[in-house]
């Protein structure tokens, strides 16, 4: 029986992980920061990823693993405090990206029942609900997790498509486009920290890593793979940033932050293109949270086959890892207690480190994986100078988001230094 993954296969699982539920949270906070610069923010955030994907192509193919992100991290740093620390941190931001999606999924659901003329019900009940839905279809089989994230890839890429048909059909003569005119920009910094608190929009296409194991002809599909997925989704994420900000007033679109991308099908299609791209959203959320609740169960056991996690986790329970169970649970915690700004930055902060480290890696591994070492020594240093500049004015617009991102990256290596500590004891 073949078990290969072919380059469509290994394109839409790269595409599938970007176009998650990352377009439909991010959005409004994108348009908000950068105003008409928001095409820019997303392109700027695009390149970063880009040049990333040929470190992650480099290393996917010379060291092919399921553990993905996790064995990259070992290989260039050795099992230890600094690369167990890493790969926590990877867990831990997993579980943020579930708390995005989950917060964007109790932003559009409201909508969708306030059409059919049912109560509004608080957000936080359907957040909730959400992650518990998914957590017990995960524990009852992931042949359904893995049949709905196919037909989900299908959906939401049909619905998105169409909308961008029609939204730039709709933009002709549209006298909101003035909007998009450099007047209209933010300064290059807060342009580039834009860019980087949605950057999380982009974190998906590493879950190829992943994958690389059953990608067929590797040496020329996983490379690919990586390039055309990326590539794709910064045309499509532009070429929304354009439709958006040229279709609605910057007042509608900060009234509708959270779900402002169904408010911009209304001027294209009225009630029935909000109700659509509603529709879009609840099913790329959820079936983004369906995908990384098991994701990030996966990671908690690769950590804990790797002792860098205590070894408990790779227990099961109910036929799955118990790390499953603990996802949950945290995804719970924070989801309903953090704002969407403090998520979304917590979660591109702790994705440009990893994305760095492994930049990294490529660096240091240059000749062992056959890779130009400029590509990914640039990679790095961009990412670096990105995350600088997100703390730096998250500092200043949202210190309780800048203290807790940077607080949950200092836990990761905390608590991997003691327990290295007291399992050695």
């Amino acid at each position: 029986m073949n078990t290969k993954i072919g380059l469509k296969e290994a394109i839409s699982i790269g595409i599938g992980g970007m176009v998650g539920g990352g377009i439909f949270a991010v959005l409004g906070l994108a348009v908000d920061l950068a105003k008409g610069g928001t095409p820019i923010a997303f392109l700027i955030a695009g390149c970063i990823a880009f040049l990333t994907s040929y470190s992650y192509a480099k290393l996917s193919q010379s060291y092919p693993d399921r553990g993905g992100t996790v064995k990259f991290m070992n290989k260039g740093f050795g099992v230890g405090v600094f690369s167990g620390g890493l790969n926590n941190l990877l867990w831990i931001s997993y579980i943020i990206m579930l708390s995005l999606y989950a917060s964007a999924f109790g932003s559009y659901a409201p909508n969708l029942f306030e059409l059919t003329g049912n109560a509004k019900v608080d957000a936080h009940i359907y957040i909730s609900f959400v992650i518990v839905l998914a957590t017990a279809i995960n524990y009852y089989s992931i042949k359904v997790v893995s049949e709905i994230e196919s037909y989900a890839v299908i959906i939401k890429l049909i619905i998105l498509l169409s909308f961008v048909v029609i939204g730039i059909y709709g933009l002709i003569g549209n006298e909101n486009l003035d909007q998009l005119a450099t007047t209209n920009w933010e300064t290059p910094l807060e342009l580039i920290t834009g860019g980087m608190v949605i950057f999380v929009a982009y974190e998906g296409f590493e879950l190829i890593a992943n994958a690389a194991p059953d990608i067929e002809n590797p040496k020329k599909n996983i490379s690919r793979a990586y390039f055309i997925s990326v590539l794709f989704v910064i045309a499509l994420y532009i070429t929304i940033a354009i439709i958006t900000v040229g279709s609605l007033p910057f007042g509608e679109i900060a009234k509708a932050q959270d779900y402002v991308l169904a408010e911009a099908a209304k001027p294209l299609l009225g009630k029935i293109g909000f109700s659509i791209i509603t529709v879009a959203a609840l099913i790329s959320t959820f079936s983004a949270i369906n995908a990384s609740l098991y994701g990030g169960s996966r990671v908690s056991y690769e950590l804990a086959a790797e002792n860098e996690l205590p070894h408990e986790l790779t227990k099961y329970c109910w036929n799955q890892p118990i790390g499953l169970a603990i996802t949950a649970i945290l995804t719970l915690v924070i989801a309903n207690t953090l704002d969407l700004e403090s998520i979304s930055t917590a979660g591109s902060i702790g994705f440009l480190l990893i994305f760095a480290m492994v930049n990294v890696v490529a660096y240091k591994k240059h000749n062992e994986i056959n890779a130009n070492m400029i590509i990914p020594g640039v990679a790095a240093l961009l990412c670096f100078t990105a995350l600088i500049a997100l703390v730096f004015q998250q500092y200043q617009s949202n210190l309780t988001g800048t203290i807790i991102a940077i607080s949950i990256v200092l836990s990761s290596f905390l608590l991997e230094f003691i327990y290295k500590k007291t399992s050695q004891k």
